[in-house]
């Protein structure tokens, strides 16, 4: 690739990288914000929530809107309200204009991150298995970098509004860097793959030539059934994983008086890291590796809530972060080969359901919190992850369209 081809893929990874830097920072920063509005656990877990039910709202609302409309104007659009949204948060003095703020910021903070992800794997659909593993890396590396940066400049006296301002500044540079750029499919590797660009008119005659039973083939193809199970895992999982990342700089405080929360959520984004790329290069045995994945969580969950120890939390938390890293890119490489070639809708529901997910089980790890603790509470979130096996197994004997989706 030239240098301009792979400075338009930087940016496209910039967005995820921004959406993990804001997520880990948001978690980390969360205690700071209750102080300051003066929040309970179930206050702390319903401003959580807010910014997910943005999430689980923008896939809702917009449907195949960017499959529709071209991903290029859709990220722009999102990428200038995701300034604004900042800049709500930054000068707002009472808790309206902030929740109208972070409403705005899970908002675009979803629209942003499965539209960059279904254009990657428009655009690369020969090796958007393994860039998926690396697009999604950098949401961890975002995560694991901000509440390391919230740690120092809150050490440093400056207030938790740091985080937005920091966050605006490499929004605004997306925004003009994909603004001066094309969009455009970077490999063809044959039906179905090439798909989507048939879909979107480009002039081949390759294309032009395929028979009209293979053209009703793609068109019809989006396989509803494995869309919704996929759904439903990473409901469950993010789910937990927000109700365990809210929560843990809490729970090193009130159940360990322990200071060392914030390090944790960044050793527990770190181990993520090598998971998905990891992941990223595994298509042949996703379906098996899912299982195993949804498995290992609730067990490694009830091992963690039964230590007293801040030592060993950063073992367990670590080992946690390697089976929950895996699961993203483990859905995204299955989905789609059950996508039709509507990876925007696809990639959509699935947020959606993550959206769902967080918004749901981060209130409920909040309310739990305040009435049986924090361990008992992280333990019974935990559990919900029997149907996550269930579906996986289930999606074990299902067969999409290419490979990805292939035990």
């Amino acid at each position: 690739e030239n240098m301009a081809n792979r400075n338009k893929k930087i940016k496209k990874y910039l967005i995820i990288f921004i959406n993990g830097f804001e997520s880990g920072g948001y978690q980390a920063s969360l205690w700071k914000i209750g102080e300051s509005f003066d929040l309970s656990n179930t206050s702390m877990g319903l401003y959580a929530s807010l910014e997910l039910l943005a999430t689980m709202i923008a896939p809702i609302v917009l449907g195949n809107w960017a499959d529709r409309i071209g991903k290029k104007k859709s990220l722009l659009i999102f990428l200038f309200a995701q300034f604004l949204a900042n800049l709500f948060i930054i000068i707002s003095e009472g808790r309206g204009m902030f929740l109208l703020g972070i409403f705005l910021l899970g908002l675009t903070t979803s629209a942003l991150q499965y539209i960059s992800i279904a254009t990657l794997l428009d655009y690369y659909p020969k090796t958007g298995h393994v860039k998926v593993g690396y697009i999604t890396s950098l949401f961890a590396v975002g995560a694991l970098i901000a509440p390391l940066l919230v740690h120092f400049y809150q050490g440093q006296g400056y207030s938790w509004r740091m985080l937005f301002v920091i966050i605006m500044w490499p929004t605004l540079f997306t925004l003009f860097g994909l603004f001066l750029n094309e969009f455009q499919t970077k490999e063809f590797s044959g039906f179905p793959e090439d798909m989507i660009s048939y879909r979107d008119h480009v002039k081949s005659k390759e294309l032009r030539n395929k028979n009209d039973s293979d053209k009703k083939r793609f068109r019809g193809e989006f396989y509803l059934p494995g869309a919704i199970l996929l759904s439903l895992i990473m409901l469950i999982y993010v789910g937990f994983e927000n109700g365990f990342t809210f929560f843990v700089d809490s729970y090193m405080i009130n159940e360990m008086g322990s200071s060392s929360g914030q390090f944790i959520l960044s050793l527990f984004w770190a181990s993520m890291i090598p998971a998905r790329i990891i992941v990223g290069h595994i298509k042949k045995n996703a379906k098996k590796g899912l299982i195993v994945s949804c498995g290992m969580i609730p067990v490694m969950t009830w091992i963690i809530i039964s230590t007293n120890s801040p030592s060993w939390m950063y073992l367990l938390s670590g080992m946690l972060g390697l089976f929950c890293g895996s699961i993203y890119p483990y859905v995204l490489n299955m989905s789609y080969g059950f996508s039709g070639g509507y990876t925007a809708t696809m990639t959509g529901m699935i947020t959606a359901a993550t959206g769902i997910g967080g918004v749901v089980f981060t209130t409920l790890t909040g309310v739990l919190s305040d009435i049986i603790g924090f361990r008992k509470g992280f333990g019974i979130i935990a559990l919900f992850f029997g149907i996550s096996i269930l579906a996986a197994i289930v999606l074990a004997g299902m067969k999409g369209n290419d490979s990805g989706s292939q035990n």
